[in-house]
């Protein structure tokens, strides 16, 4: 795909949604934190019903730590993997105090540091939380950037790099949003919603439905 046609598809999203967010419910950085680490193998939906129990009785690290990990498991418990999950955030938020002065840090290094925060994690931090502008690929990006043609990769990180690099930069900010919503709701996993695509005629999909 060349750099034009990449141009075009991206003007096409912003046109039709100019300020992407995500569709994760956070009001701070450290709740977008707590919320990304619950979202691993979970919907975000799910996640929002969790965090809607969870936030307004704990939504620093502190008082979650005061909630201890018995506490916070009752409260996520509807989440795939909530044990290891609750054993990472107790683990992040004593980290966070002990180290950040109770502050989400800035940084991928640091990001990357605390207890279940990978990549992918900390990439959507640093893109919503700070303004960064980096590249979060999930199964959606991955899978609409080889779809179309965006950035191929045979690994998550080969794409993440493509798409950093090949992405015209006045969208590079807000193209992690626009590709997952896509992906998410029009370029699905097994059955794409081609006729309902505003990018039809751009992109580079093979078996393209009519």
């Amino acid at each position: 795909m060349n750099r034009e046609k990449r141009r075009q598809i991206f003007s096409l999203l912003r046109e039709t949604n100019p300020e992407p967010r995500t569709e994760l419910r956070h009001d701070t950085p450290f709740e977008l934190l707590i919320a990304v680490v619950l979202s691993a193998q979970a919907t975000d939906r799910g996640v929002n019903k969790a965090t809607a129990r969870l936030f307004p009785v704990a939504n620093t690290p502190q008082a979650i730590l005061d909630l201890g990990e018995e506490g916070l498991k009752e409260h996520i418990q509807t989440i795939g993997l909530f044990n290891s999950k609750a054993k990472n955030i107790i683990g992040l938020c004593r980290m966070l105090l002990e180290q950040h002065g109770g502050e989400v840090p800035q940084t991928r290094e640091q990001l990357e540091a605390l207890p279940g925060v990978g990549r992918k994690t900390a990439n959507v931090v640093l893109n919503t939380a700070f303004g960064q502008p980096t590249m979060a690929v999930d199964t959606h990006i991955f899978r609409v950037a080889n779809r179309t043609g965006l950035a191929p990769g045979k690994t998550v990180r080969q794409v993440e790099d493509r798409l950093v690099r090949l992405t015209p930069r006045e969208f590079l900010q807000d193209a992690h949003h626009w590709l997952i919503l896509h992906g998410r709701y029009v370029c699905t996993a097994r059955k794409p919603r081609c006729g309902a695509c505003l990018i039809y005629d751009l992109c580079e999909f093979r078996e393209k439905a009519e």
